[in-house]
């Protein structure tokens, strides 16, 4: 099943754990994947994209979200 819910940056830094100034930080060095979707200037990744990234992730060591 596809989970296309849109995601900002406060949901993905509730997800990895982290203050969403940081998932900001991770954008900047292009660390983060391109938006899905940009509404009013704001950027949101879907749920499934992120958590793909988080899976690919050098030192996941298999954590799940």
């Amino acid at each position: 099943m596809t989970d296309r819910r849109l995601w900002s940056y406060k949901e993905i830094a509730a997800h990895i754990r982290v203050q969403p100034d940081t998932v900001r930080s991770y954008r900047k060095h292009g660390l983060l994947p391109d938006p899905d979707h940009v509404e009013s200037g704001k950027p949101f990744w879907y749920a499934d994209t992120i958590r793909a990234w988080v899976a690919a992730r050098p030192g996941n060591r298999g954590r799940r979200g």
